[in-house]
Parts: structure tokens; C-alpha cells; sequence
């Protein structure tokens, strides 16, 4: 695996340690992260994790474990077949996760790498 690649985890790793996602369930959900971060890009992940834990913070206590990866796989499944529509901006996601928005967001100087479409 490459340096970025280990990287791209990492803040992947960094998110769900930080709002404790694994839960009870460390033997399940570190599979199915491992599963989705092979099947999709990782800034991709990064906005589905953060738009799950906004969805989320209403329930007490939040959501956690294997139910909150389903929930954030159905929003990456949505977003194959649809234009991905965050709810999120660029510093709600730098203040929710910690991390830097340019990977999921692009640079305002560079057009972003995928196409996200912000809500007007």
C-alpha cells in the first residue's frame, strides 16, 4: 500500500476514533471499513461518515457500530446512481471531522476531482 493510500486511511481512522464509531462491535465494523475503503474513494467516505454523524446527532446516544456503517454504505450506494448533494460546507466538514476539506472538497484554486454540488 502506498503512503497516500495509508494516509487516506488514516483520516478515514482518524473520524471514527474521534466520535468512537466502532462501538461494541470492533470484530464486525473494522471489516466493513476496511470493505467499504476498497470499494470507494476515501474523501467520498470521509463526507458520507460526517453527513451520517449530522444525520445521527439527534438520536442519544449516537449511533454507533455496524448500524452506523449500513447508514453511511446506503448514502455512498445512493450517491452511485445520483449527484452526490452535501449538506455539509467545507469548514462545517473541517469542524466536524478536524480534517482539512481540500480532499473531499477540492481547492478553491482547482476545480474538485469529483462532482460535488452544494445545496443552494
Amino acid at each position: 500500500m502506498e503512503l497516500q493510500d495509508q494516509l487516506n486511511r488514516q483520516r478515514v481512522k482518524h473520524i471514527i476514533s474521534s466520535y468512537q464509531l466502532a462501538g461494541q462491535q470492533p470484530a464486525q465494523f473494522d471489516p466493513y471499513v476496511d470493505e467499504l475503503l476498497d470499494t470507494y474513494p476515501t474523501p467520498l467516505i470521509e463526507l458520507a461518515i460526517a453527513e451520517t454523524i449530522v444525520d445521527s446527532w439527534a438520536t442519544v446516544p449516537l449511533l454507533r457500530g455496524v448500524e452506523f456503517l449500513k447508514q453511511a454504505h446506503n448514502r455512498l450506494q445512493h450517491w452511485e446512481n445520483q449527484p452526490i448533494v452535501s449538506t455539509l460546507t467545507p469548514a462545517q466538514f473541517q469542524q466536524i471531522t478536524g480534517l482539512d476539506p481540500t480532499p473531499v472538497f477540492g481547492s478553491a484554486e482547482l476545480p474538485p476531482p469529483r462532482s460535488i454540488v452544494q445545496p443552494s
